[in-house]
């Protein structure tokens, strides 16, 4: 059966997941690290997308991306999984393939999921019970999220620019957004659409995207509309 297109739209914020293949290890040392990155940098310019927030963990990373074209994300991970998977497996002396299949995305409503998603990948390395604190993690976005620090990578999206009025003022909201946990809810929601490749976002959003797309967006709802008169005929129905 051939693999349903993503849903992208150019100038709409994606959560990206790739994985090692068998889940086995993807960085071992800092220069692994820093080599993804700077290649990260490099393709991003070249297809023009940005990136709002990222983790690199040991054998998985997690991108939230913004494509300024349509197919900004594709060529970026196409060239950044070529290029990086060369560098490994030379360094390690080893040959065939790195990555765990494709790629796996989300488009998601920016306004109800935008910054959910960036304290969602920040927080991977905590909820890994690899650090305490995502400032403690050196290979995440959080430094130039939460403190500035210098990070010509992280492009910060329209609506952490509507934290404050200053860099101050909003690196200050963006850390006291890490104050509370993310809802048990929230954390499967991100988990379920990017894993399956739904649209992540409230209804309204989803009937924009599924009008503009001409594809189902999201699972059908299990056992029917129970409010529906049709349902309630068909549950009469099968209880005889």
């Amino acid at each position: 059966m051939a693999r349903q297109p993503r849903f992208v739209l150019a100038g709409q914020p994606q959560h990206v997941i790739q994985r090692g293949n068998n889940r086995d290890i993807i960085f071992v040392a800092d220069e692994d690290y820093r080599l993804y990155l700077e290649t990260l940098t490099e393709v991003c310019e070249r297809f023009d997308c940005d990136v709002h927030a990222y983790v690199l963990m040991t054998n998985h990373v997690h991108l939230l991306m913004t494509p300024n074209r349509d197919d900004g994300i594709s060529k970026v991970m196409q060239s950044l999984g070529r290029k990086y998977v060369q560098y490994f497996n030379y360094r390690y002396r080893r040959s065939g393939t790195l990555w765990e299949g494709r790629y796996k995305s989300t488009l998601l409503d920016s306004e109800s999921y935008l910054l959910a998603c960036y304290r969602y990948i920040e927080l991977n390395p905590v909820r890994a019970c690899m650090v305490e604190h995502p400032s403690q993690y050196p290979w995440s976005s959080y430094g130039a999220n939460a403190r500035g620090d210098e990070n010509e990578l992280v492009v910060p999206h329209e609506i952490y620019m509507r934290l404050g009025t200053t860099n101050t003022e909003r690196q200050r909201a963006y850390r006291q957004l890490f104050k509370s946990h993310i809802d048990e809810a929230m954390l499967q929601e991100i988990r379920e659409a990017t894993n399956k490749a739904w649209v992540l976002g409230n209804d309204c959003f989803k009937q924009q995207v599924e009008a503009m797309m001409i594809r189902q967006v999201s699972p059908k709802s299990r056992g029917g509309d129970r409010k529906s008169d049709e349902f309630r005929h068909g549950k009469q129905i099968n209880r005889v």
